[in-house]
């Protein structure tokens, strides 16, 4: 570590980027195991890989290390209970999921939240050391969409936050705030296309 570095700023600096929230989860015997993960990133579409890290003091680190399949599921907005109960410390393990409306992965048996915008199935493809992280990247076995929610849960600065739609992409030059969509016709929270648009 450089001893330039101030740490406190480093903390900031990161906590200023936002993110989605993840929710990861693995089945270890009869038992699940589960971690709220903003550390999620996809690595390549061929092969299809994903990774997240995961805290070597973390009791799921273990978990998920030896069962060597995880699911992830990208939580919606309406999930901010299940992020935050995911990533209460010290919460018993046994029944853990009962708390957070869930269905079972097909391919891996992992938990599955309810209220994501969509999901993946995984098994451990390799693993790296990161510091005091451990980085798994996952082979991709599985991926599904929901297509009933399209507002995700985001993270910034240690707090939840929401997305505002915007007609804005990385081809136009319309500016984000002043192209703001609400209630769109087509699609909730998306702008709707010149087909769908209403005739004037």
């Amino acid at each position: 570590m450089s001893p330039q570095l101030d740490l406190t700023a480093f903390r900031q600096t990161l906590g200023r980027f936002p993110c989605g929230v993840t929710v990861v989860t693995t089945r270890l015997g009869a038992e699940d195991h589960a971690i709220t993960a903003s550390a999620f990133s996809s690595v390549s579409l061929d092969p299809p890989l994903v990774l997240i890290c995961v805290d070597r003091k973390n009791r799921f680190h273990d978990a998920v290390l030896a069962s060597g399949e995880w699911a992830v599921s990208v939580l919606a907005e309406s999930a901010q209970n299940a992020a935050t109960w995911f990533a209460t410390r010290g919460r018993p393990l046994a029944g853990q999921l009962d708390k957070v409306d869930h269905r079972r992965g097909v391919l891996t048996g992992a938990g599955l939240v309810r209220e994501a915008l969509a999901w993946l199935e995984c098994r451990t493809w390799r693993v790296y050391e990161g510091g005091d992280h451990s980085i798994l990247v996952g082979e991709v076995l599985g991926a599904q969409i929901n297509a009933e929610r399209d507002n995700p849960l985001l993270y910034y600065r240690s707090h939840y936050g929401a997305l505002l739609h915007s007609a804005a992409n990385e081809k136009s030059t319309l500016v984000v705030r002043d192209s703001i969509v609400e209630d769109a016709v087509a699609y909730p929270g998306l702008p709707p296309t010149s087909e769908e648009a209403p005739s004037a």
